[in-house]
């Protein structure tokens, strides 16, 4: 189970200055003229390069990619990680696992014009919205599968993968859980985690937004989401702790509001897990895949994109409980695997995914009261 994508940001903004300062200039010979021509920094599509395969030349011919917040043990990335360096020559550094969206952005601000910034994001709604001058389009060639709504138009920013907020919890440790009120009971005394910060991390936004619906709230008034989490940190059950797969396995954070598809991950490890999305507040999201509009290797930047939304990418995320983002047009062509998605968990009630106005204006919210909330 992924540690939720959030550190320390000083410690985060300390560890990364530090590299600025010993890491190498940046090598300029990335952004020039591939051999088809294009300045690799500046192309949009495959096509501008003369193809995937000429595209796969200019990306193995920089052979390394630099990727940030991806642990091994969310939505499967590991082993998407491995099967992109198995199929291509190219040697990934995955930096900072355990990191949150934001972190991502602080690195990619304070490690620019370096060979060490992130050449590619997987961030947050709210994050990735709010920092859209860092990206650069690009138009993957499975474009057209993915819908509208999942998409910039020029490709600035694209959906990968997404699925539902959840309540995750050890039934050996807990009662059954059946909806959120229930966590406010004693029997949860000093039990229950969020995974993350919602001002800096995508799951804990969406847990608080699940809140806020559960509680009267809406897309467009997530106070409510505050007030449920203010009213278990006076009750004594909300934990001040990250979860991560560790904190599972130990009993450390026995109830974890988080996506469904992590609840999924920590159950391999865990028998007693168990996962509901309450149906009173089905929340659903995505997070947002976008290229460095400064990568240090944009062309295997660029692949990285294509691999994610292939149907091998694709399929890899749904093998972590995910799902991904072409999954409908892919079970039409028959190209999903239909025995992983015919076993994702059923979901009852309206799923209810925030416009991205929503989510801006949500996320001012949550930095001006959160911190107070739950202090």
């Amino acid at each position: 189970m992924k540690h939720e994508r959030v550190l320390a940001t000083l410690a985060t903004a300390a560890t990364v200055l530090a590299l600025a300062s010993c890491a190498a200039p940046k090598d300029d010979s990335s952004s020039t003229t591939s051999d088809g021509g294009v300045v690799a920094a500046e192309a949009t599509s495959a096509a501008d390069f003369g193809g995937l395969d000429a595209l796969v030349k200019a990306a193995e011919e920089e052979g390394e990619l630099n990727v940030i917040a991806l642990p091994p043990d969310w939505a499967n990335y590991g082993e998407v990680i491995s099967a992109f360096e198995d199929k291509y020559d190219i040697d990934i550094s995955s930096d900072q696992p355990d990191a949150a969206s934001q972190d991502e952005i602080i690195a990619a601000n304070d490690l620019q014009g370096t060979d060490r910034a992130p050449d590619v994001f997987d961030l947050g709604q709210s994050v990735a919205l709010a920092n859209t001058d860092l990206f650069a389009p690009y138009q993957v060639e499975t474009w057209d599968d993915i819908p509208d709504q999942f998409k910039d138009a020029d490709g600035t920013w694209v959906n990968d993968y997404g699925g539902y907020m959840s309540i995750g919890y050890d039934s050996a440790k807990v009662p059954d859980v059946t909806s959120l009120q229930d966590l406010l009971g004693p029997e949860f005394k000093g039990k229950v985690a969020l995974n993350g910060d919602p001002t800096q991390a995508g799951a804990a936004f969406s847990g608080v937004m699940m809140a806020a619906i559960a509680n009267g709230g809406s897309p467009d008034d997530i106070a409510p989401g505050v007030d449920f989490f203010a009213d278990l940190k006076q009750a004594g059950n909300f934990l001040t702790v990250d979860p991560d797969s560790t904190t599972i396995e130990q009993g450390t954070t026995p109830v974890v509001i988080d996506w469904d598809y992590l609840g999924a991950a920590a159950a391999v490890n865990v028998d007693t897990w168990k996962t509901v999305v309450p149906s009173e507040a089905v929340v659903a999201g995505y997070y947002y895949q976008a290229v460095n509009a400064d990568a240090p290797h944009p062309a295997a930047a660029r692949l990285w994109q294509e691999f994610l939304y292939s149907d091998e990418g694709q399929n890899l995320w749904l093998k972590g409980g995910a799902r991904p983002i072409r999954g409908d047009a892919m079970a039409d062509a028959g190209t999903i695997d239909a025995d992983l998605w015919g076993a994702l968990p059923e979901v009852s009630g309206e799923p209810v995914i925030p416009t991205d106005d929503q989510t801006v204006t949500a996320g001012e919210y949550l930095a001006a009261n959160w911190s107070k909330a739950i202090r």
